[in-house]
């Protein structure tokens, strides 16, 4: 070490001697100052415990072994409770090897015996403080390791707690296609039930072969996928959007595993499949009452229809042709404030009576056209219900009108209400012809017909019920169906009644 280095170094390094002897030590304070180092001085065990305690900077403690009172391995076990960075030196006058031992085992560093010369001190003093700044040095790379650590598992925290709050799923799996991370939105999609603590192979997590395959190509291929992928068996019609990528090391270029994305797409799809078939039902429910009409009205144009009665027949058919365009016109337009939450509503209480009335009365021409006959059974004192008017006319002219278009000539509708408990019943039944089984999950979706030879020539838009759906379950009622193929169907509807 070049002599300014050394002379820094010794600087800024202080040491206490603790010696009863005051020659002893004053011969050290003259040996040690003299190399630039700094010195305080004790004259016994308990003064040199209070100097530690009030100079922590002290990096090495020159101590004697024979002290009256409190003597040196006593103070050692005391200062090595005190300070942490510390080496001591035992000096003793009485060099044997059991006290050389004994003063290992309490934490001190070496010995000297007295009497000793100049070179020798400053010699081992010099030892002594190099391995202090090795232990300085060690205790700091060791709190930056702790710190490090720390941070390390904040930003690991941090990044777990991110994850699990996606709504994507997220599946991370290293080279040997183990699953090292994953968060609850991918076992919610790829796997339904939890997995306990332990190392998993895709194959043993991930219960479609599709997103297995997908994985495992982009392993071998180290190029990104993105596929859409229908879960089976666990959802009906659930279709989930993967993309899965290679990770690679930017330095060493090695491939170090595949991240895998899954985005639940059953929602668009099922809105894609809605507009389809939105397009479809517009261009046929539209098309053709409006060539009816058209052809009505070429025909009157042309003169072949001369007589009044003939004329008037015509105008009833255009009439009721625009009838069920404006019907469907009025049901999109509902669905859509339904949908967007527009619809304004004035919630007041409702007489039932009265709006089935008004709801019988709109249906009886198409009703008495068919040869159908309607019969109303309600409770005296029906409680009222807090509703929107329109909402409940809605509602119950849905129903009515579908049990009177898809019945039966000389069939029967049947409207009962009647008091329920907290709620107010009423059931609407026909004699029509009934409902497919498989088809009653789909019956109250957004533009759902079925299509057999009895609906063939029945309007409509399939809205209907799903509006009905909608106001029962804004009002917190709640809606059954009873449906026999062939012979006839029955909606009951609760609602809570007025208090």
């Amino acid at each position: 070490m070049a002599e300014t280095e050394q002379k820094t170094l010794q600087g800024g390094r202080t040491i206490l001697v603790v010696d009863d002897e005051a020659e002893i030590r004053r011969g050290c304070e003259r040996i040690l100052k003299s190399e630039g180092y700094r010195v305080f001085l004790a004259s016994g065990g308990q003064a040199g415990l209070n100097l530690l305690r009030r100079q922590p900077g002290i990096d090495l403690v020159l101590v004697d072994l024979k002290m009256p009172g409190m003597g040196g391995f006593e103070f050692l076990d005391r200062a090595r409770r005190i300070a942490t960075e510390i080496e001591f030196v035992v000096i003793t006058a009485y060099a044997t090897i059991e006290s050389a031992v004994e003063a290992t085992k309490r934490g001190a560093y070496d010995f000297i015996a007295k009497p000793f010369t100049p070179d020798t001190l400053l010699h081992l003093a010099k030892r002594a403080l190099e391995r202090v700044s090795l232990l300085q040095e060690k205790n700091r790379l060791e709190a930056e390791r702790r710190q490090r650590m720390l941070e390390l598992g904040t930003e690991k925290s941090r990044l777990r707690m991110i994850i699990d709050c996606m709504e994507d799923g997220v599946l991370v799996c290293n080279a040997e296609k183990m699953l090292v991370l994953h968060n609850p939105a991918a076992l919610k999609l790829i796997r339904h039930t939890p997995l306990k603590a332990g190392n998993y192979g895709v194959s043993e997590v991930i219960t479609i072969k599709a997103l297995v395959e997908m994985i495992s190509q982009v392993s071998e291929c180290r190029k990104r996928i993105s596929r859409e992928i229908i879960l089976e068996p666990a959802s009906r019609n659930q279709c989930v959007l993967s993309n899965t990528a290679p990770v690679i090391d930017p330095d060493s270029r090695q491939f170090l595993g595949t991240i895998t994305v899954v985005r639940d797409i059953s929602e668009i799809r099922r809105v894609e499949d809605v507009k389809a078939r939105f397009v479809s039902m517009v261009a046929h429910e539209l098309r053709a009452p409006l060539a009816a009409v058209d052809g009505y009205l070429e025909n009157m144009e042309a003169g072949h229809i001369k007589t009044f009665d003939k004329q008037q027949e015509i105008i009833k058919r255009s009439r009721r042709r625009l009838g069920a365009l404006m019907e469907m016109v009025n049901d999109l337009l509902g669905m859509a404030r339904i949908e967007a939450g527009t619809a304004a509503r004035e919630i007041s209480s409702q007489n039932i009576a009265q709006i089935v009335d008004a709801v019988v009365f709109m249906a009886t021409p198409l009703a008495e056209e068919k040869n159908v006959q309607i019969n109303v059974s309600l409770d005296k004192n029906l409680p009222a219900v807090q509703a929107d008017h329109d909402d409940l006319q809605r509602l119950f002219s849905n129903l009515v009108s579908n049990a009177v278009k898809y019945n039966r000539k000389d069939g029967s509708v049947i409207l009962r209400a009647q008091a329920d408990g907290p709620y107010i019943r009423i059931s609407v039944s026909d004699t029509g012809i009934g409902f497919l089984p498989e088809n009653r999950e789909d019956l109250f979706t957004e533009f759902f017909r079925e299509k057999r030879k009895e609906t063939r020539l029945v309007t409509g838009t399939g809205l209907g019920l799903s509006i009905v759906k909608q106001i029962v379950d804004f009002y917190h009622g709640r809606i059954h169906l009873e449906s026999k193929y062939g012979k006839g169907s029955k909606f009951t509807v609760w609602l809570p009644a007025s208090a």
